[in-house]
């Protein structure tokens, strides 16, 4: 395995690229093609990579959904609607994309994400607005939420973003919308981690460390997206769309 040849210095890479992913990914999404993109530098092949690293995602999530009930913001409650049509979707995904590459789809992926940055970025509901969110029709919620689960068991990185886009327009601020983010992403994940380690797809030393820079960037991630708003999740967000779509078209 490859883990058990690593350095403590690749080690040390991994955990501060670990840190780093889980505030983006608190703040915003994106964040495992740092983490994906250095086990694959590492050496570890892609399908493996893309294994490994949803241990340290699951973990991130987990810790981000706390602190943010910690912070009186949960998600739980608004996550419950779409978990079903995400967890379904993360279940066939996960299992699918071990047979199917995803290089296609990578980059329809990354046009969608440029033509959805100006919507994207638009103001979401103010905190002080009384007006409740208004719901989707339950069919085209069910829709949306399974092709994001599906996505999101079968490659994972920039799924944040699709989610905020999506309580974005259903009404939530961006602070509100990264609760619920957290707690849909630990549950879809926790879905996927187990279909990785049967299909032998997790290298357990990189996961761990892995896991204990996730873990303390969730934690950082959620103070500051508290404590700065909108005012930074906005830019973050609008880095993170642009890096990601990029990345998938292959510019850098």
């Amino acid at each position: 395995m490859l883990g058990a040849r690593m350095e403590p210095f690749e080690l040390a890479i991994l955990v501060a690229g670990a840190f780093a992913a889980g505030v983006i990914n608190t703040l915003a999404g994106g964040g495992s093609l740092i983490t994906v993109g250095l086990l694959v530098w590492l050496g570890m092949p892609g399908t493996l990579a893309n294994g490994t690293n949803r241990v340290g995602v699951l973990m991130q999530n987990l810790t981000s959904a706390w602190r943010f009930r910690a912070e009186g913001v949960s998600g739980f409650r608004d996550a419950v609607p779409i978990l079903l049509p995400v967890l379904a979707g993360s279940a066939i995904g996960s299992y699918a994309i071990a047979q199917v590459t995803p290089a296609l789809f990578e980059r329809l992926f990354g046009v969608v994400m440029l033509l959805l940055l100006v919507p994207m970025l638009r103001p979401g509901r103010r905190k002080d607005d009384p007006t409740p969110p208004k719901p989707w029709p339950p069919a085209l919620r069910a829709v949306v939420f399974f092709a994001i689960g599906l996505y999101g068991g079968a490659i994972q990185a920039g799924v944040g973003i699709f989610l905020i886009f999506a309580m974005s327009r259903a009404g939530y601020d961006l602070v509100r919308a990264n609760s619920v983010k957290v707690v849909v992403i630990a549950a879809l994940t926790a879905v996927a981690v187990p279909i990785f380690v049967l299909s032998g797809q997790v290298d357990w030393v990189p996961a761990l460390a892995l896991t204990a820079g996730f873990t303390a960037g969730g934690f950082v991630g959620v103070r500051l997206a508290v404590e700065g708003g909108e005012r930074l999740i906005r830019p973050v967000l609008a880095a993170a769309v642009v890096a990601l779509a990029g990345r998938m078209l292959g510019l850098f």
